[in-house]
Order: C-alpha cells, then structure tokens, then sequence
C-alpha cells in the first residue's frame, strides 16, 4: 500500500477478519484517530466472505472528514454474526500524512 494522506478521496481500506463471513453477517471496521481515543465505526462491505475480507471505501468529500488528522491510526475488523455473536479482529496502525510528504 502507497501512502495514505489527510483527506484523501479516492481509497479502499481492506482487512482481513481471519473468519468466515455468511451473508447476514454484519461486517465493521472500528478505529481510532491519532488524537483520540474514542472508537469510532464505518459500515464495511464483505469481499471474500471464504477468508473473511472486508473493505470500506474512502470515495467522495463527504467522507473525507474521516481521515482528517496526520498521524498513526489504528483499525479492526469487528463482525457482528447473525447469532449476535461478535468477533474483533487483530488491530492495524495506519500512518496518514500531509500532502506533500
């Protein structure tokens, strides 16, 4: 993966969930900002419901707010099954930059 910078547009965050997703399943990714601490959630799609892959794209202005802070982020998958049973996934640091940099 290139760079990721502060308001970036045009971008796929893709996990990986280490579980198998049916159709039903409610896929999320949590995260963190670099100067937060509060978990924030974006609705993900399934891509590989066999390995478990989710994404979420970054894809207009109106979402670009998300990234809005240069620093290291941290994002996990979070599957909400059909039983109501839950599974978090590992957490991965994200470092996005200044345009620029």
């Amino acid at each position: 993966m290139g760079k990721i910078y502060v308001n970036q547009t045009k971008l796929r965050l893709q996990l990986n969930t280490g579980v198998s997703i049916e159709s039903g399943d409610a896929p999320y990714i949590k995260y963190k900002k670099p100067d937060s601490d509060t978990v924030l959630t974006l609705v993900a799609e399934i891509l590989d419901p066999d390995d478990g892959s989710i994404y979420y794209d970054f894809k207009d202005e109106s979402t670009s707010e998300t990234l809005d802070t240069v620093g290291v982020w941290v994002f996990w998958s979070y599957i909400v099954f059909n039983d109501g049973l839950v599974a978090p996934g590992e957490p991965v640091s994200i470092r996005v930059y200044e345009e620029g940099n």
